[in-house]
């Protein structure tokens, strides 16, 4: 059966950041990923996690400016002092709040960039990030986006993924498969799972149109959780969406995997 996990970005904001963690807990999630935990400090987001019996899942290294537009600085080559420092405040976030696995953004391509030049400094950076996650026993994520969501950024399609993970060549480096993106760029979402199978570390979910819940829109998610289940996941599934209206009210999807309204 399907685990999933809150993400507290998108989730519960009916309420402050720091008590997204109880509402979570209290409808039935195990664990929870969200963007950035960088607002706070370790200790107050693991204490959370401890007192309500809740997993860390996945989140985000820096970004660079996010309130500037700025989505990674992976491919920026007079960047790598930050992307470094960036990749060490990750690592030990997530040694604190004892999470497995980090989402390093890409970052959105200059009109004026040499794609060659943006290409190699990406997959250089990937190379040294997942080499001092490796020594922590963490595993990086890179996640292809959509072009109507996030226009102009760099990784946009699997298997434009594939081939940046096969130039990475580290075998703790993975596809962070949203289904909600790749239906938004091209659909065959079962057909697609299975053919990118063997790269996926992390999956996340959400409805379309409109990035709400899973069961608003045109996904048959029941038939994907299936698929999933039989190829043997036994991670996280994150639920990145945008409720509709009050959090709870709209959990009914998950009733059948655990997840409650109240």
């Amino acid at each position: 059966m399907p685990r999933f996990a809150a993400n507290l970005s998108m989730m519960f904001n009916e309420v402050p950041f720091l008590d997204r963690f109880e509402r979570a807990a209290i409808v039935g999630f195990k664990a929870v990923e969200f963007l950035f935990p960088y607002d706070h400090p370790a200790e107050e987001i693991a204490t959370r996690l401890k007192r309500f019996g809740l997993v860390q899942a996945l989140f985000n290294a820096p970004p660079g400016d996010w309130a500037m537009g700025e989505r990674g600085t992976a491919l920026f080559p007079n960047r790598q002092s930050e992307f470094v420092a960036g990749i060490e405040m990750a690592i030990a976030y997530a040694k604190a709040l004892d999470c497995r696995k980090l989402h390093v953004l890409a970052g959105i391509v200059p009109a004026d960039a040499d794609m060659a030049v943006a290409e190699a400094t990406y997959v250089s950076n990937l190379q040294l990030a997942a080499d001092r996650a490796a020594a922590e026993g963490l595993s990086v994520l890179i996640e292809p986006l959509n072009p109507h969501d996030m226009p102009g950024y760099f990784l946009m399609s699997f298997a434009q993924a594939r081939d940046i993970l096969a130039k990475v060549a580290r075998p703790n480096v993975k596809l962070q498969l949203d289904l909600y993106h790749r239906q938004m760029t091209a659909g065959r979402l079962a057909d697609s799972t299975r053919e990118f199978w063997p790269l996926v570390g992390h999956i996340q979910i959400a409805g379309v149109p409109g990035r709400n819940e899973p069961d608003v829109g045109e996904i048959n998610y029941p038939h994907l959780f299936e698929l999933i289940d039989s190829l043997g996941y036994d991670g996280w599934i994150g639920c990145e969406y945008r409720p509709k209206a009050a959090t709870a009210a709209g959990l009914g999807w998950a009733k059948p995997y655990g997840i409650t309204t109240s």
